[in-house]
């Protein structure tokens, strides 16, 4: 597994990030939020203007490829002040269940420890059947939240925190 990362000033790798990142998204958010407000939240976060503005910021961005170079999926992550926020976490949905998730997460982690982090933290959807997923890997909920996002939308999360050192890393 390769994990590209892509540039505020790389403008072709942040149109196939916003391409992959707009067709998992889809996929995968419709049925859970309905079609209007994922429409309004991948223009808000992953257009190509929405992209560059968050990696000229502190998003890192990955696009997950295979050994052959196809895309698999894409990743976000910023550094707070005792973690590594993860933003972004996708897969296409033909390699969910094929041990690709674990092998990002232990990149993900690897990625905190590089950093002396004590944590990585993420929100996901209340009604994201990914949650199970993430208690798997050993993540523990630690609150929720409620955020507006604009347009009338809310943003409704758990929010989940994997302890570096306190879990059996994956």
């Amino acid at each position: 597994m390769k994990y590209e990362r892509i540039s505020a000033d790389d403008d072709k790798g942040i149109k196939e990030l916003s391409v992959l990142a707009s067709a998992i998204v889809k996929e995968h958010y419709d049925p859970i939020i309905g079609k209007e407000q994922n429409d309004y939240m991948i223009k808000m976060f992953q257009s190509e203007e929405a992209l560059k503005k968050q990696i000229s910021d502190k998003y890192e961005y990955f696009i997950i490829k295979n050994e052959k170079g196809e895309s698999l999926g894409f990743i976000a992550f910023y550094q707070r002040k005792d973690d590594l926020y993860l933003s972004k976490f996708y897969l296409k949905k033909e390699e969910r269940g094929k041990g690709t998730g674990k092998e990002t997460f232990n990149f993900i982690i690897g990625q905190a420890k590089k950093r002396g982090l004590k944590a990585v933290t993420l929100n996901v959807n209340k009604k994201n059947g990914t949650v199970k997923i993430y208690e798997k890997m050993g993540l523990k909920k630690i609150g929720e939240e409620r955020n507006d996002i604009g347009n009338g939308y809310y943003m409704d999360d758990f929010v989940y925190s994997y302890r570096i050192g306190a879990n059996i890393d994956i």
